[in-house]
């Protein structure tokens, strides 16, 4: 017995050192950085331990600690991972040359949300096993869409659903929440979910409600097209307060000369909706041009029914010809003009439409109709104002969001843009809250468990950025230029960025929102 117990004690006191040594030794120490930590709070001198994926330790660090690799961070900004809540990076993720998302990497991001303006996945659990398979250099959380639903079941018809066919919706709708969705996306202001009444689009936010996810909408309408901006505010208002779940508003914006200037009215008419108790948020990207297509910025939706061939045959049919352009012209008007327009791809790109028109000698409806039918063109339409977007920003609901599309620099360029020009150039809003608008209120907004914080116990989603040389070099003219600032980034404890150059290190993980019981 007194052997045994000799025995016991030996070990205990053998198991007791391990513990203790483990206790002082890291996988990553970064020290004497200046600590945002995502909630809001005023930056503090302190170090930072990472052991496997997880932070254990923010402040000063224990006496003797030992590490597998320190970085010095004086003079630097240590912050949570940023996430990025409105990213169209699908088809990065499926391509093993784009995977790794270093454009995001470098502006600090560590997380981010697919499945936007509807388009999201309804088969959740293959997208997930997808990117663990092939690798991903941020996290990624998906969105579950209304658009793929309705094209499901109505493929692109401007019908209203039958009860059964909206059954078969919110059947869809519910697969992709059960399989770890985060939420439902809709973009109500594109063919065919523009076809889609409120009602339909309430019955099917309801099985995201049940599910505790949130609703994220492009909403109807961003300008004067259909119903106008402010009662396209009300409509997903009311859609959160009637379905019952959180009310996210994609990229809020006042686009175009309609409404310049409403951005007030808009924030008035979301701050009384909070006052009342709901839960509104916003997210925005620091640019004074919106990112789409000569199509999706120009045509009446009615022209879009039925897809691209019944689009064709609109196009080509001289019965509805004068219809059809004058309402194109209208468009145009709240565009800006056509030297508004900047094409972004194909054999346009790098001119803007006026130039296209000259060149060809034509009128610049018919050289969009041209280009509309050899397939469409993107564009970066130039029409938003800044005191809109100061405005926006200021407001303690709006996050930051880069709409990451090809083509415009947003991608590239959002979050270090927006630390840059309009936190340390211009002050419009503090660097603790561009932080926090970046990290833990993103977190919070969609969801997302033990990530946007440096704090022990969370996730090692970690940015180092050295603010006297963070910006944006990404262009209109050259969308793809990468940030500069950024020096390390780790996922999940993994080290991404290594002095300011990705190292191909496919850290990122697929989220799942944990299923309500």
């Amino acid at each position: 017995m007194r052997m045994r117990l000799a025995w016991f004690l030996a070990f205990s006191v053998a198991a007791g050192a391990d513990t203790a040594a483990a206790q002082d030794r890291v996988d990553v120490w970064i020290r004497n950085g200046s600590v945002y930590d995502g909630t809001g709070a005023a930056p503090r001198l302190a170090d930072l331990g990472v052991r496997g994926d997880r932070i254990v330790f923010v402040g000063r660090a224990p006496a003797g600690l030992t590490a597998g690799r320190t970085i010095d961070a004086k003079g630097l900004v240590v912050a949570p991972g940023f996430i990025d809540p409105h990213t169209h990076v699908d088809g990065d993720l499926r391509s093993s040359e784009r995977r790794g998302l270093p454009g995001f990497l470098l502006q600090g991001v560590t997380t981010v949300i697919v499945g936007s303006d509807g388009r999201g996945p309804i088969e959740v659990t293959d997208a997930r096993a997808a990117v663990d398979r092939d690798g991903a250099g941020t996290n990624v959380a998906f969105l579950v869409g209304h658009t793929t639903a309705r094209q499901r079941v109505l493929g692109g018809s401007a019908a209203a659903p039958t009860a059964a066919q909206l059954d078969s919706m919110r059947a869809l709708i519910a697969k992709g929440m059960r399989e770890g969705a985060f939420g439902i996306s809709t973009g109500l202001y594109y063919a065919p979910a523009s076809y889609a009444s409120t009602e339909e689009v309430i019955a099917l936010s309801k099985v995201a409600a049940e599910a505790g996810g949130y609703y994220d909408s492009h909403i109807r309408d961003e300008s004067s097209y259909s119903i106008g901006l402010l009662a396209a505010v009300e409509e997903v208002l009311r859609i959160g307060r009637e379905a019952g779940l959180p009310t996210h508003i994609a990229h809020i914006k006042a686009l175009g000369v309609d409404v310049w200037g409403k951005s007030g009215d808009v924030i008035a008419a979301i701050q009384a909706a909070r006052k009342a108790g709901q839960r509104v948020t916003a997210d925005q990207y620091p640019y004074t041009a919106s990112g789409s297509s000569i199509g999706a910025s120009l045509l009446p939706r009615w022209a879009e029914a039925g897809g691209r061939d019944s689009l064709r045959r609109r196009l080509a049919d001289r019965t509805i010809r004068d219809t059809l352009v004058a309402e194109m012209r209208n468009n145009l008007r709240r565009r800006g003009g056509a030297d508004a327009l900047l094409i972004t791809a194909g054999q346009w790109k790098g001119r803007r439409l006026s130039e296209v028109a000259r060149e060809t000698g034509v009128d610049p409806i018919d050289a969009a109709i041209t280009i509309v039918a050899a397939g469409d063109a993107g564009v970066a339409s130039f029409n938003m104002q800044e005191a809109d977007i100061d405005n926006f920003m200021r407001q303690d609901f709006v996050v930051t969001g880069s709409d990451g599309s090809g083509g415009h620099p947003r991608k590239f360029g959002t979050f270090p843009r927006k630390l840059r020009r309009y936190v340390l150039d211009r002050g419009v809003i503090s660097f603790a809250r561009a932080v926090e608008a970046s990290s833990r209120q993103t977190a919070e907004i969609v969801g997302i468990a033990d990530r946007g914080v440096l704090a022990a116990g969370k996730y090692a989603d970690v940015v180092v950025l050295d603010s006297t040389r963070l910006t944006d070099r990404s262009t209109y003219e050259a969308p793809e230029e990468l940030a500069e600032g950024v020096v390390f980034v780790l996922v999940n404890g993994r080290v991404a960025v290594d002095g300011g150059k990705p190292n191909g290190t496919l850290a990122g993980r697929a989220l799942a929102r944990p299923a309500r019981r």
